[in-house]
């Protein structure tokens, strides 16, 4: 069931104990098991996702079913905590499947009633199951969603940019009769997409009379309320890439010297950096509102996701542009990691609707129509 929305109090900007906590734990977790260099490997090879990080992430820590009820095996917890997790996730370019399964995917069990969707919210919650939703990665939230057909209890049609199917256990698949199926990612063909962020895979996913499990008659609530936290959440991570862009380019700038001085004690660099440093804030603050309407089901959080998304994605694509441009040469290299937060910001720049959606969908939220 859907939370209902309460009356607007003020939001929690801040992190609290508990989050600064859980942040150092997934932060020393990836610093041991997600070095870059690994990541560029992985990158280029036919299997980009870490698997082992992943264990250590959804079963090792308990992080894939924070989202989920304690009485359905999960954690208990909020999307403020998912949203520390991710900010970290961010910094590092993981290869997981964090976002599409423990929290899009979970968000659409959530919306479901009955023993089959409870089964498997709690495969996911511990992190043994592998969840995607057959949505694709660019689709907004209350976007149309493409589905396919349903006859005899099977499922029959295609659907396109598909992101971490091939990491899949599962697949949430809303269909034309309205409803929203589960279907075992084995019974399907996956066939890999090209994409620009080799972190995230897309795939094409063709259902050719594939076996499915009913998981609610009204998928349209599902997919939105999954996209919703999608878009919402997806700020946390471009606010993690972004700080991660800014703090080592700053470190560059500080060891690297030219006329015998620190190339960051130059005026011009050091407005860049100022500036690139504001934006990073802001986007922390409206990061961290989204995650607190999200976790409060605020009257206001339609708009919080707007607002996060129209000003977080430039933002994330800003700081890993001048992350490449101000680490010089080096920047330009295939062995320095810069190249994979840049494809990650330019690719999540559209994820679940790119800025200039959530900019019109914002304008109605607040009733500031466009000049004519």
């Amino acid at each position: 069931m859907t939370a209902q929305p309460t009356q607007s109090t003020q939001p929690d900007l801040l992190y609290s104990e508990e989050e600064d906590a859980l942040r150092a734990a997934v932060r020393d977790l990836l610093t041991d098991h997600c070095d870059a260099a690994d990541v560029i490997a992985r990158a280029e090879s036919d299997a980009p996702h870490d698997r082992e990080l992943w264990k250590a992430l959804g079963e090792g820590m308990g992080l894939a079913g924070l989202l989920v009820p304690e009485s359905s095996g999960g954690q208990g917890a909020t999307h403020r905590e998912v949203a520390v997790v991710l900010e970290e996730l961010g910094r590092a370019v993981a290869p997981v499947p964090y976002l599409t399964s423990a929290v899009v995917a979970t968000e659409a069990l959530l919306a479901c009633e009955g023993d089959e969707a409870a089964k498997l919210l709690s495969a996911l919650a511990s992190g043994r199951t592998i969840g995607v939703l057959a949505v694709a990665l660019s689709t907004a939230p209350g976007a149309p969603v493409k589905s396919v057909r349903h006859e005899g209890g099977a499922l029959l049609g295609e659907l396109t940019g598909i992101a971490d199917a091939s990491a899949a256990d599962v697949l949430l698949v809303p269909a034309q009769d309205g409803g929203l199926y589960a279907v075992d990612a084995a019974a399907v063909t996956i066939t890999p997409q090209i994409s620009l962020d080799l972190t995230r895979p897309l795939a094409t996913v063709a259902f050719d009379g594939a076996r499915a499990r009913l998981l609610t008659s009204d998928a349209a609530q599902a997919v939105r309320r999954a996209l919703r936290a999608g878009a919402g959440l997806l700020a946390s991570e471009q606010l993690g890439l972004a700080d991660w862009c800014l703090t080592e380019t700053v470190r560059h700038l500080k060891d690297r010297k030219q006329f015998n001085r620190p190339v960051g004690g130059f005026q011009a660099l050091k407005h860049r950096l100022a500036h690139l440093w504001l934006e990073v804030v802001n986007t922390r603050a409206a990061a961290r509102n989204v995650a607190d309407a999200l976790s409060t089901a605020s009257a206001d959080t339609d708009v919080a996701v707007a607002v996060a998304q129209a000003y977080a994605a430039p933002v994330a694509v800003h700081a890993a542009e001048e992350a490449l441009q101000l680490h010089g040469g080096i920047g330009m290299t295939w062995e320095h990691p810069v190249h994979l937060y840049l494809k990650r910001a330019k690719a999540d720049s559209l994820v679940y609707g790119s800025a200039g959606a959530h900019r019109e969908v914002l304008a109605g939220l607040v009733d500031l129509p466009a000049p004519l």
